[in-house]
């Protein structure tokens, strides 16, 4: 009887343990919310008891050494919360302080409105845009199978980590998440446990305004292992995350019910406790029902012992990984030096020369083609580069015939992500915030506007991956206007952090490539043709590495400062050469100017910019069969831009191109204008 009392004594002293800690990350984030005037207390309350049990029972990570590379992945897809997420971090010892949870959402803090992967120690992805961390998590399981594929060896499982996430409702509606969960279930991914918090409860009301589906039934069609626990259950969230860990050949979903601002005794389940604070009087009233004492953001001294407990146990698990992985040293020597390479970002010595050269006699070639002759080259050489297409591989030239498939047993480098460019972006960004692979995606032009809130995303988190967007001009042709892009460079330039390259010629596409390959701090978009283009005569013309300072001067018609400047990207250089010809042979100094990327050109230094494109020189023509938008900084106020200001149409791409304007005749037509008024 006396084990027996002091079994019940036992479990009841640990059940209240647990219920400290669980209402120590709820208060944090009810006080944090309060003190900013701004927030989202509800998703914290209501996820709190999911956030203890993932973080102190099951997430193997250390707060020590955040990018520990065996550690558990955890994202907040519903980054609105992001104040569970704070919290959890300070609790379990993260280079997190209580001082920077009294700061959330102040200028400078590490505590933003939505978690900022680079920003705060811990955070494995930027999320707040809902959809986009439930698709990062799906590339993050994919870089997790490609890595153990690559370095896993029998009694040696290097790479054995899994991918949680709390999704919500909002996640759910998205599109991405719904195409990122199809191709999910067909890859099945094991290691990717995803806990939906099932609240049924929007900014507008009920979900029931909207959303009727049954999502179990959808998740079990994709091919998910579907499970449905009571999320205020501690026991049954462990008994549904245990069982998540074990099925190795589904992507798991664990459908929590759970309940918004859950504890508040008046705002539970309330669509008004979703993004505005509780308000003192209902603070109050839950520290009453709490036993909470007055004092904001109280942290009971027993609850946060037992969070920093995974100091300890972080500790522990990385220093076994790491007697784990000099043992594998030793006897896989040459794979752990290709380990450290991967982990050191760098790619093997030498493997610039490897880049192709294209001789003029070779004969016209698009550079979308020229840009798969370089992949086919590099690829074998380069294993950390993956990656494919939204179904248009045969159009983008991205797949590698040497290098296979990632199916099912993810053997492979190449991606068919099927017809879900929004997705592929979103798991490309998961790919790559592994800091080890570099991913690419491509599609056409036109079709980045499906795309452009994960590349945003890619952006600011400066993530190296590589868009490869071909079909770039009305030059497209019969297709007419829905596929072809007129206002997307002006879009994509508009993105901070994005390298935007539009090569003109094959050789000048290797350069981009080599440029988007050794670009650690952001994405870069490689701009490729559909048609043929001449290869540019480099014997005649200035190299094409060029390139990699954004303009160069292809061309000068006499030594000393020009009369007028021919400025032009991609297919439009080949039209500035035949113009740029024949009014050298008139006798006007003309300068001809390559410029592929506008970005690259205006981080030169000034000194570069100006020999480039003299300041004196008022007479500029611009040409770029794409809206103007942007070129008036460098045609200036005096000069012109031949542009497409409005949609496209079907017809040949060459009679669209002349219907349109793009025609060597037009352009010294322009430049004799310009010198008449100068």
């Amino acid at each position: 009887m006396k084990l027996a009392q002091k079994a019940i004594e036992t479990t009841k002293q640990t059940d209240e343990l647990d219920q400290l800690c669980i209402n120590t990350i709820r208060m944090l984030a009810v006080d944090a919310v309060e003190k900013a005037h701004s927030g989202h207390p509800g998703m914290p309350m209501e996820a709190a008891d999911i956030g203890y049990v993932l973080w102190t029972r099951f997430l193997q990570h250390n707060p020590a050494n955040p990018r520990w590379p065996n550690r558990d992945r955890f994202v907040l897809s519903a980054g609105h919360g992001s104040m569970l997420l704070y919290a959890l971090l300070y609790l379990t010892g993260y280079d997190v302080s209580l001082d920077d949870i009294r700061q959330f959402r102040q200028w400078s803090s590490k505590t933003p409105g939505h978690p900022e992967y680079g920003l705060t120690p811990g955070v494995e992805t930027t999320t707040g845009p809902l959809g986009q961390g439930f698709s990062n998590g799906v590339g993050m399981a994919i870089a997790q199978e490609y890595l153990a594929q690559c370095f896993n060896r029998p009694e040696y499982p290097l790479v054995d980590y899994f991918i949680y996430a709390l999704v919500s409702d909002g996640d759910m509606m998205e599109g991405i998440s719904s195409e990122s969960a199809s191709l999910a279930g067909h890859l099945r991914l094991g290691r990717l446990i995803y806990i939906y918090l099932d609240n049924r409860i929007t900014i507008e009301g009920s979900t029931s305004l909207t959303f009727t589906e049954d999502v179990a039934g959808r998740f079990k069609a994709y091919g998910w292992h579907v499970q449905k626990v009571d999320g205020h259950d501690i026991h049954q969230i462990a008994s549904a995350i245990a069982a998540a860990r074990e099925e190795t050949q589904r992507p798991s979903l664990i459908i929590a019910r759970t309940h918004l601002a859950y504890s508040s005794p008046t705002k539970q389940d309330k669509a008004s406790a979703h993004g505005e604070p509780l308000g003192a009087d209902e603070v109050r009233s839950l520290r009453k029902k709490l036993n909470w004492p007055e004092d904001l953001f109280f942290v009971p001294k027993k609850a946060l012992a037992q969070f920093r407990n995974s100091i300890e146990r972080g500790r522990k698990w990385e220093v076994e990984w790491l007697h784990l992985y000099d043992s594998y040293a030793n006897k896989y020597p040459d794979m752990a030096r290709q380990w450290k390479e991967f982990h050191d970002r760098k790619w093997p010595d030498g493997w610039e020369k490897e880049l192709p050269t294209f001789e003029p006699e070779q004969g016209p070639i698009a550079t979308r083609s020229a840009s798969g002759k370089v992949l086919e080259r590099l690829s074998p050489k380069l294993s950390r580069l993956l990656g494919g297409s939204a179904d248009l591989a045969p159009s983008t030239k991205t797949f590698v015939k040497k290098l296979g498939v990632i199916k099912r047993d993810l053997c492979g480098r190449n991606i068919h992500f099927g017809v879900r460019e929004h997705a592929m972006g979103g798991i490309l960004n998961g790919i790559a915030l592994s800091q080890c692979l570099v991913p690419y995606g491509s599609t056409f032009l036109v079709f980045s506007d499906y795309m452009r809130p994960a590349i945003r995303l890619a952006a600011l988190m400066r993530l190296q991956i590589i868009y490869v967007f071909t079909h770039d001009s009305v030059a497209v042709g019969e297709d007419g206007p829905t596929h072809q892009p007129v206002e997307q460079l002006a879009a994509l330039r508009a993105i901070p952090n994005l390298v935007v390259m539009r090569p003109a010629d094959a050789n000048e596409t290797a350069f981009a490539w080599q440029f988007a390959l050794n670009h650690k701090n952001g994405p870069t978009a490689l701009i490729l043709s559909r048609q043929k283009l001449p290869i540019i005569d480099r014997s005649r013309f200035a190299s094409a590495a060029g390139v990699l300072r954004g303009a160069y001067i292809m061309s000068d018609a006499a030594p000393g400062t020009p009369e007028v400047l021919i400025i032009a990207s991609g297919s439009e250089v080949h039209l500035a050469v035949a113009a740029y010809e024949k009014l050298v042979h008139e006798g006007i100094a003309v300068r001809l100017v390559s410029m592929p990327s506008w970005k690259l050109f205006d981080a030169q230094e000034a000194h570069y910019r100006d020999h480039v494109l003299p300041p004196t020189v008022k007479a500029r023509l611009a040409i770029e069969a794409s809206v103007s938008m942007g070129w008036e900084r460098y045609a200036g106020s005096e000069g012109k831009v031949i542009s497409i200001e409005r949609f496209g149409a079907s017809a040949p791409g060459n009679i669209i191109l002349e219907k349109f304007g793009f025609t060597t005749s037009a352009i010294i037509s322009a430049v004799k204008d310009m010198l008449k008024k100068s």
